[in-house]
């Protein structure tokens, strides 16, 4: 792992007139390594997700790729900059094959010239070991993405995403709508990104999720961060409590006592 980790957020912040959405967030994700970002509905992660994509530039704070300071225009850039992001709907089409959901346009070619049409054969066999790459064995790669399982078509669009040169992939609440061994799929597909070198963004709710997985837990809360934390300097309790407004539950529950409704 270099020095210099491959993104650096300083002190960024996105206003919307006179609506904070996000303030004073900093952190790092290093080739190679999985930086976490927590927080419940309202924490600022989307607004932070859109920034990173490209989709909404920052009102303050620099971005770093590779330690030279970037600001994206569009998705498209972040894109070729190394950045992809799979997002809750996967952007996948369900009634379409896997091999064509893995390529989705890029499909490979054979042929000269205006004579030249897709190379289904290599399509194929490279969408299936990409797959396997990523631990699916995928037997029929014509098989439709609508039959395969939530943590199958999140690994899709992983393999996918590393296949075509991600550096740094953003995962956007990826096991929310998944049950528990689902989830375990995707979060082993998460190491296994990780240990291919990838950096890593996985943006959750869900701290056992994420404390397994991660390397380093950025926390937020209603646009605002709480802290970014290395995984030697916190444990999963205490990730747990900052997260979840530990403070806030505790006022609650005392006030609750105090009245009787727990009696």
């Amino acid at each position: 792992m270099s020095e210099t980790p491959l993104l650096e957020l300083d002190n960024i912040s996105k206003f919307y007139g006179s609506i904070t959405a996000l303030t004073g967030v900093s952190t790092q994700v290093a080739a190679g390594e999985v930086t976490c970002v927590l927080g419940d509905n309202g924490a600022g992660k989307s607004t932070l997700i859109k920034i990173l994509a490209g989709v909404h530039q920052q009102s303050e704070g620099t971005i770093r790729l590779n330690g030279e300071e970037v600001m994206f225009d569009s998705p498209r850039d972040a894109l070729d900059a190394g950045i992809a992001t799979v997002y809750q709907d996967l952007a996948m089409v369900p009634m379409m094959s896997v091999w064509r959901n893995f390529f989705l346009g890029s499909e490979p070619t054979t042929g000269i010239g205006p004579l030249k049409w897709i190379d289904t054969k290599k399509a194929k066999r490279i969408a299936k070991e990409e797959m396997a790459k990523m631990g699916i064995d995928i037997r029929d790669t014509e098989q439709t993405v609508g039959t395969l399982s939530g943590g199958e078509r999140q690994s899709v669009a992983i393999a996918r995403a590393g296949y075509f040169g991600a550096k740094l992939l953003i995962l956007d609440e990826p096991t929310s709508a998944l049950g528990v061994r689902q989830s375990g799929v995707v979060l082993k597909r998460i190491v296994e990104a990780r240990d291919q070198g990838l950096a890593v963004i996985f943006i959750t709710h869900n701290p056992r999720h994420a404390y397994p997985v991660g390397n380093r837990f950025l926390i937020l809360n209603r646009g605002r961060s709480l802290g970014s934390f290395h995984k030697s300097e916190i444990t999963v309790d205490e990730l747990t409590q900052k997260m979840s407004g530990g403070a806030e539950l505790e006022a609650l529950e005392h006030e609750l006592h105090n009245s009787g409704a727990t009696s």
